[in-house]
C-alpha cells in the first residue's frame, strides 16, 4: 500500500499528524531527522507522498528536497512548515515540490492535497520517463505499462534465440552462394550491391570483402590480406539481422522498452554479433537522414521559440474555420504541397502550431484532455503528408532511388512524366485520409464549436507586429527550403539545415541550450532504423524477405498488374519496418528485373513500388514525419503523450489498407488503365 512519509522535528505535532492520517485510512511513516528520511525513500519504493517540515536540525527541508528530486523525482513533496517566507516558496517552486502549505492547516484540507498529490504521480511519471507498474499479481509485472512490459523483453528474447539458432533453409544458403554470372537468372539479381558484385562472387564473399567481416586470410604468394566468410558465418550474420529486425518490431509496436533503448539495442547487436565492423555500425547510424531529423527538430524549437510558428499556421490554416474544412479543404492542399516541397518541413512547421490549438480548444471547453482531437489534428496531417509522396519525384530520397534504378535500365520516367503518373493518386488518397477521421473520430472530440483558424489568429494576436528575431529566422527559413529544393542532390538534406542552425546562432536567436533540448529519443530512433535498413541489405536479409514473398506469389500475380499489386503490396508492408529508401533500395532492384522479364512495363512496377514506399504508417520509425510527430506531439503542462506508438498502430494500419485501396483501384486499374504506358 502506498505511504505517505512525514518529516518533521517536532515530535508532537509529528505524533498528532500520524494519528489523524491513520484515522483517515492513510498508511503513514513518521521522522525527525531529514537524512534518515533520505535514507528511507531511497530504499523504500512504497512511498509516494512526502509531507516535509522547513527547518530541521542538520539538514533543512530544500536540501532534503533536492536530493529526494535527484533519485526519485516522481514523490510528490507537500511542504509543510511554521517558517514560510515568500524566498523559500519560490526556491521550493524551482525544485519541483508539489505544494506549500503553512502550520497550522486544517486535516481535511491536508488529506485533499495528498490525495491530489497521488493522481499527479502518473503525470510526473510520464514528465520523468518513469514507467508506471501496477502492482498486485506475478501477471501484472509481466503485462507492466508503457517502456516497462518484461513479458515481451522475454519474448523478444525468445524470439531471437528461436531465429538465430533455426537451420539455414536451402533459398538462404543458394542466395548467399550463388555466383553472379550477370545474366537475369540470378538468384541474387534483387541484392542491394549486386552491381559491385565481380564476376563468379557470391554474396558471403562481397560481404566480406566489401565490409571487413569474418577471418582475415593471408594468401600463400602474399599480397593484401582479405576477409573470407564461411556460408554458415554468413548465414549466422543474415539470421542476426532478420532477429533484430523482429525484435526491434516488437519492443518499438508494444512499448516494452523506451523507444531509444530499442534504438540502441539494433546497434548492440550488429556491434557483438558481427554484422558491420565498428566503424560501418557507427556510419550505419549517422546517414543524412539522420542529421536531418536532428536539424529538423532543432529548427522546430527556434522557430517555436521566436513564434514564427503561429504565423505559418495562420497563413496556412486561414481556410479552416472548422474540422471539416481542416480536413476536407486544407489536408488536400497540404497533402499536394508535399508533393513539391520537403513534407518533414512542412510537418516539423505546423506541428507545433496543431500543439496551441489543441490546448486552447481543451481551455476554451474547459477540458483537461481531449485524445481524439489531438489525434484527428495531428495524425491526419502526418498521414497527408506521408501520402504526398508519390506525387513528384522531389517527394523525397526514395524517389530518387527508383529513378536510378529505372536509369540502370535506361528506363527512367522525366519528372513531367512521373508527375503525370504520381499526382493524381494524392488528393484522392488524403481525402480518403480525412473521411476516415471524420467518420471515425468525430463523435469522439469532447472538444465542441472548433474553429482552428480563429484559435491560430488568437494566438498570433498576442504576438503583435514580426520582430527582428522573426525577420532573421524567416529569411533563414525561406533559404533553407530554396538549397533544399534546389541543392539536395549535391548537400543532402541535412547539410542544409546544419547550416540554418549555425546562422541562428550566430545571430543569438538559438542557443545551444536550445540545441540540446530536442527530443533526442527520436533521433536515435531514426539512426537506429536506417542501420537496420544497412544491415538487412548488405547481409542479404532483405533480400531473402523479399524473394521469400515473391515465391508466395499465385501465378495469376506474377506478371501485369498482379505483379504491380503484388510490389505495391510487400514494398507497403516492409516500408513500415524499414527506411522507405532502404525498402526501394532493397525491392525495388527485384520488381523492376522482374517487370522486364514478365513483359510488364517497368514504370507500372517501379512506380508502384516507390508509392508503397510512402503507406510507413504503422510505426513510428517508418517516415521521418512519423518520428516529427511523435518527438512533437506532447503535453507541454503534463508530459503525456497525445500521440501514441498504438495510436500510430491502430489509425496506421487502417490507412495503410485504405492507401493500398486506393492505389490498386484508383491508380493502378485506374487512370493508369486509361493513359496507359
Amino acid at each position: 500500500m502506498p505511504k505517505i512519509l512525514i518529516v518533521d522535528d517536532e515530535d508532537q505535532f509529528r505524533t498528532s499528524l500520524t494519528a489523524r492520517l491513520n484515522l483517515r485510512g492513510l498508511a503513514t511513516e513518521a521522522l525527525g531527522d531529514g537524512k534518515e528520511a533520505l535514507k528511507v525513500i531511497r530504499q523504500d519504493r512504497d512511498i509516494d507522498v512526502v509531507i516535509l517540515d522547513r527547518k530541521m536540525p542538520g539538514i533543512t527541508g530544500e536540501q532534503v528536497l533536492s536530493e529526494i528530486k535527484q533519485y526519485r523525482p516522481e514523490v510528490q513533496v507537500i511542504f509543510l512548515t511554521g517558517h514560510a517566507s515568500m524566498e523559500s516558496a519560490m526556491e521550493v517552486g524551482k525544485l519541483e515540490a508539489y505544494t506549500y502549505l503553512e502550520k497550522p492547516c486544517d486535516i481535511d484540507q491536508l488529506v485533499g492535497v495528498i490525495e491530489q498529490a497521488r493522481q499527479d504521480i502518473v503525470h510526473s511519471k510520464a514528465r520523468h520517463e518513469i514507467p508506471h507498474v501496477e502492482k498486485g499479481s506475478f501477471w501484472k509485472w509481466l503485462v507492466g505499462s508503457h517502456n516497462s512490459r518484461p513479458g515481451m523483453i522475454l519474448l523478444g528474447a525468445l524470439v531471437f534465440v528461436i531465429l538465430v539458432a533455426m537451420p539455414t533453409p536451402d533459398r538462404m544458403q543458394r542466395l548467399l552462394s550463388a555466383p553472379k554470372t550477370g545474366e537475369t537468372t540470378d538468384p541474387h539479381l534483387g541484392y542491394a550491391d549486386y552491381g559491385k558484385l565481380r564476376t563468379g562472387e557470391s554474396i558471403a564473399g562481397f560481404y566480406a570483402r566489401n565490409y571487413g567481416v569474418g577471418e582475415e586470410v593471408a594468401p600463400s604468394e602474399g599480397g593484401k590480406t582479405v576477409h573470407v566468410l564461411s556460408l554458415p558465418q554468413a548465414a549466422f550474420r543474415l539470421k542476426v539481422m532478420l532477429a533484430t529486425l523482429a525484435v526491434a518490431a516488437l519492443f518499438w509496436a508494444s512499448g516494452a522498452v523506451p523507444i531509444g533503448v530499442t534504438a540502441l539495442l539494433v546497434g548492440t547487436l550488429m556491434y557483438f554479433l558481427g554484422v558491420l565492423q565498428p566503424d560501418d555500425v557507427a556510419k550505419a547510424y549517422a546517414k543524412d537522414a539522420v542529421i536531418f531529423i536532428f536539424g529538423v527538430l532543432a529548427f522546430a524549437r527556434a522557430i517555436s521559440k521566436t513564434g514564427l510558428d503561429r504565423r505559418i499556421a495562420l497563413l496556412l490554416l486561414g481556410p479552416a474555420r472548422s474540422l471539416g474544412r481542416y480536413l476536407f479543404l486544407f489536408l488536400p492542399l497540404f497533402g499536394m504541397a508535399c508533393s513539391f516541397l520537403s513534407e518533414h518541413a512542412l510537418v516539423a512547421f505546423l506541428v507545433p502550431m496543431l500543439m496551441v490549438v489543441y490546448l486552447n480548444s481543451l481551455k476554451a471547453s474547459g477540458l483537461k484532455r481531449d485524445p481524439a482531437l489531438a489525434v484527428t489534428l495531428i495524425l491526419a496531417l502526418n498521414y497527408a503528408a506521408n501520402s504526398g509522396g508519390p506525387g513528384s519525384p522531389a517527394a523525397g530520397g526514395r524517389n530518387a532511388v527508383m529513378i536510378g534504378i529505372l536509369a540502370d535500365y535506361r528506363m527512367a520516367p522525366a519528372f513531367g512524366e512521373w508527375v503525370k503518373y504520381g499526382l493524381p493518386f494524392v488528393p484522392v488518397m488524403v481525402l480518403v485520409i480525412a473521411l476516415y477521421f471524420y467518420v471515425v473520430m468525430r463523435r469522439r472530440i469532447q472538444s465542441r464549436d472548433l474553429n482552428i483558424a480563429a484559435i491560430v489568429r488568437q494566438a498570433s494576436d498576442k504576438l503583435g507586429p514580426m520582430n527582428r528575431q522573426e525577420h532573421i529566422t524567416a529569411v533563414v527559413m525561406v533559404g533553407l527550403i530554396l538549397l533544399w529544393i534546389t541543392a539536395s542532390d549535391r548537400f543532402g538534406m541535412g547539410g542544409p539545415v546544419i547550416l540554418a542552425l549555425v546562422v541562428l546562432n550566430f545571430f543569438r536567436i538559438m542557443s545551444w541550450k536550445d540545441v540540446a533540448g530536442i527530443h533526442w529519443e527520436v533521433v536515435a530512433l531514426y539512426a537506429s532504423a536506417t542501420a537496420l535498413g544497412k544491415g538487412l541489405a548488405v547481409t542479404g536479409a532483405a533480400l531473402f524477405l523479399a524473394d521469400g514473398f515473391l515465391g508466395l506469389l499465385p501465378e495469376f500475380m506474377r506478371s501485369g498488374e498482379g505483379l504491380t499489386v503484388a510490389a505495391a503490396l510487400f514494398t507497403g508492408i516492409a516500408t513500415n519496418f524499414m527506411s522507405d529508401g532502404a525498402t526501394v533500395s532493397a525491392i525495388g532492384p527485384i520488381t523492376v528485373p522482374m517487370s522486364i522479364i514478365s513483359d510488364v512495363h517497368p514504370w507500372m512496377v517501379g512506380l508502384a513500388t516507390a508509392f508503397a514506399s510512402s503507406f510507413a504508417h504503422m510505426l513510428v520509425i517508418g517516415t521521418p514525419n512519423n518520428a516529427i510527430v511523435f518527438a512533437l506531439a506532447r503535453d507541454p503542462r503534463t508530459g503525456e503523450q497525445l500521440i501514441t506508438l498504438k495510436d500510430f498502430m491502430k489509425h496506421g494500419g487502417v490507412v495503410l489498407v485504405l492507401s493500398f485501396a486506393v492505389l490498386i483501384l484508383w491508380t493502378v486499374f485506374g487512370y493508369w488503365r486509361w493513359w496507359g504506358f
